[in-house]
């Protein structure tokens, strides 16, 4: 029976990174965190790196990098005068003393505050001398990408993962609770202005991927959270509004630009899914709870475009952000949702092919053999529920009707009892009536 085994079973190890560092790994990156994949693809020849990390870019197209494979040599010589010319100012070497101020100028960008200003005033501090190296650097590396937009998208997402690299290294004396902030909010300015040119670029298959994924989760509207072991109660109104408040957090994804505030609607669609699970069992969730309540959001959202922004998170998101925490704990139980919509079978859900094809094909069998009862929509449950109380009510106003009608009858009977004994009482000894004179 599927209540013996709640949720969606993934091994909580599987989550982790292959090269056991201990972050979180991810199924585009063929289970390794981001740093372990870059470093290990860095190693190998350039053309391997090139199609590795994305199935989007790979897409068995080799004639898309075969320019960039006859002139490996010059490219990459090419692209290390870039990164210096970009972060390393300008090719002479610094004259001594110069290169501390240089870095002081850059850390001092960050606010000397206790507390991390938000999008807006980290904007304004821009504007300020102090943090000029920093706009100027921003700025130098966007005018270089938008001139480059027509490179692969792995390749641009190299660059920028370069250049957070290269920012992050002016912030190592600042505290994690100042420049994990800070280093959002350039990643924030940095990809807002390359959102057009990076997300779902033609020179991948993102688009076919979406439309492919799109179908699937179409086809799979019939699959109910029985179906999924979620451990949710009876029709309860308040567990439906934490779905739907997660099914709302992950269709707003797509209208985001940043991949911090496309990784804070994965934070809120799985906060969501989360509070439902605990308004619907006293149990605590667990983590198969969680990624089966994942699961049934996502096929009941549909989510515009979900694989161009997975691939555009993982592309150009910032690597302590997928990495670990709580966003890179849901964003990789999101990829896990995916890939299994992607390879959902029969025994999946505890039913035989025969069963699953009639689903995906329209059909309802009409013989059951699996131990998941037949569903039932929400709205059936309250009406049958419904249905129960009015009986329920009738048979007790029919109850109460003849309990009425059993008194009046007897009432009836003691009325005439009682006219019948004083009609015979005066029979027995009349009353004679005597008046009186004065």
């Amino acid at each position: 029976m599927w209540e013996a085994h709640r949720g969606i079973h993934v091994d909580q190890s599987e989550l982790l990174c292959k090269e056991g560092c201990g972050y979180y790994g991810n199924p585009a990156w063929q289970g390794y965190c981001s740093k372990c994949w870059r470093k290990r693809n860095r190693s190998q020849p350039d053309q391997k790196r090139d199609t590795g990390p994305c199935p989007s870019v790979e897409g068995g197209k080799p004639l898309t990098f075969s320019k960039f494979e006859e002139k490996k040599s010059s490219e990459m010589s090419r692209r290390v005068n870039t990164m210096k010319r970009l972060f390393g100012g300008s090719r002479t070497p610094p004259k001594r003393g110069s290169e501390p101020a240089d870095t002081q100028s850059v850390t001092s960008s960050a606010p000397q505050k206790s507390q991390p200003v938000d999008f807006t005033e980290f904007l304004k501090s821009l504007r300020k001398p102090s943090t000029q190296v920093l706009h100027r650097r921003c700025t130098a590396f966007l005018s270089s990408l938008e001139s480059q937009r027509y490179l692969p998208v792995q390749k641009q997402s190299d660059l920028v993962q370069d250049f957070y690299q290269s920012i992050a290294g002016h912030f190592h004396s600042f505290p994690e609770e100042q420049s994990a902030p800070m280093m959002e909010h350039i990643e924030k300015l940095i990809m807002t202005r390359l959102y057009k040119w990076v997300f779902c670029p033609d020179s991948s298959d993102d688009e076919h991927r979406d439309l492919t994924l799109q179908r699937r989760i179409r086809a799979l509207h019939w699959v109910t959270p029985q179906m999924l072991r979620v451990p949710v109660g009876e029709g309860r109104s308040e567990v439906n509004d934490h779905f739907l408040s997660a099914i709302t957090a992950i269709i707003g994804m797509d209208a985001k630009r940043a991949p911090q505030d496309k990784l804070s609607c994965v934070f809120k669609c799985s906060q969501s899914i989360f509070t439902a699970l605990a308004s619907s069992n006293p149990e605590p969730a667990n983590a198969d709870d969680f990624l089966s309540g994942l699961i049934h959001v996502v096929l009941k959202a549909n989510p515009p475009r979900l694989h161009s922004n997975m691939q555009y998170i993982i592309r150009f998101g910032l690597p302590h952000s997928l990495m670990a925490g709580e966003s890179g704990y849901y964003f990789t139980n999101l990829c896990c949702a995916v890939t299994f919509i992607e390879k959902l079978n029969g025994p999946s859900l505890n039913l035989t092919p025969e069963q699953f094809e009639g689903y995906m094909q329209g059909r309802k069998p009409e013989e059951r053999e699996s131990p998941v009862s037949e569903p039932e929509s929400e709205g059936l449950r309250l009406a049958k529920k419904n249905r129960e109380l009015l009986g329920e009510i009738e048979k007790r106003q029919e109850r109460v009707a003849l309990g009425m009608r059993e008194m009046e009858e007897e009432l009836g009977k003691w009325v005439q009892s009682v006219h019948a004994q004083v009609q015979e009482i005066k029979a027995k000894a009349p009353l004679d009536v005597i008046s009186t004179k004065s």
